[in-house]
């Protein structure tokens, strides 16, 4: 993800086409390991590709991930017997009295 940031930051810096000098410039300016061989993969894939080609293209295939919106009330309702099972046991614990606001030895707003 870094090569990939790096990549985008000489992109917005100017470079239409940035090469691996350019973008390990980058990483090494802020003390990040270049990893030669990510490094090359990355240009290797960006080769004939503009940056917006590029972040288009990515977009296009997030239309197709799930966002996950519907998973939650499955998994809630699924969860439901085992809470009930669980209940009685809560059920007989004492009830923790708590101490009302006006019984405190200090005011908060004072």
């Amino acid at each position: 993800m870094k090569y990939v940031a790096a990549y985008l930051l000489c992109a917005l810096g100017g470079k239409a086409s940035p090469s691996a000098e350019d973008v390990s410039a980058v990483l090494k300016s802020v003390g990040a390991d270049v990893d030669k061989e990510a490094l090359d993969r990355l240009i290797t894939q960006m080769e004939g590709k503009s940056v917006e080609a590029a972040l288009a293209e990515g977009s296009s295939k997030f239309a197709a991930v799930p966002s996950g919106g519907g998973a939650a009330p499955a998994g809630g309702a699924a969860a439901a017997p085992a809470a009930a099972a669980e209940a009685p046991a809560a059920a007989a614990a004492p009830a923790v009295e708590e101490e009302e606001e006006e019984a405190a030895d200090f005011d908060l707003f004072d």
